[in-house]
């Protein structure tokens, strides 16, 4: 199997702070089934963009903003069980009734990172998606993926794209 030296996809979703949202990161320069070539990812950097949190004066709240990257298109955030799941995670915060800020904290929950190889990707354009339960300032969630390019025969490329569409 070639390998390439590592090489850092990006890619970056706005949202609104009350809907699902979603971009997608175009691979083809690096991925075709066809052409028996597929992206290793084996590492995934989040970073949240916003002007700071916004509190919402004299309540006490928990925000919850999550991101996914997954290999089909999507309407929601899902589950880790779900087979087009590459990544995922979240920032979370909680403000008391003085508007203190409490607790901040930040998780990726499956990334592959974790994973002893990483995680193949036999597909042309994967897709990050964000949500988040109350507006509070966020306004963006971008990714930095840690890739290279591998070559596999045409069955088991077209196998592994099928499988992730």
């Amino acid at each position: 199997m070639a390998k390439t030296d590592s090489f850092f996809v990006r890619g970056t979703i706005a949202y609104n702070g009350s809907t699902y949202a979603e971009s997608t990161i175009d691979l083809g320069a690096f991925v075709d089934a066809l052409g028996k070539s597929v992206l290793r990812i084996h590492n995934v950097d989040v970073q949240w963009n916003a002007g700071g949190f916004q509190l919402v004066p004299g309540t006490s709240i928990d925000y919850a903003t999550k991101f996914q990257l997954t290999t089909q298109s999507q309407t929601a955030i899902l589950s880790a069980d779900d087979k087009s799941v590459i990544a995922s995670g979240h920032l979370s915060a909680s403000s008391d009734a003085n508007d203190a800020m409490q607790m901040i904290n930040e998780s990726i929950d499956v990334g592959p990172q974790h994973w002893t190889n990483g995680y193949l990707v036999g597909v042309e354009s994967i897709y990050l998606g964000v949500d988040q339960n109350a507006d509070f300032g966020m306004v963006a969630c971008a990714v930095v993926l840690e890739c290279t390019v591998e070559t596999l025969s045409e069955k088991a490329a077209m196998a592994l794209a099928l499988s992730q569409q």
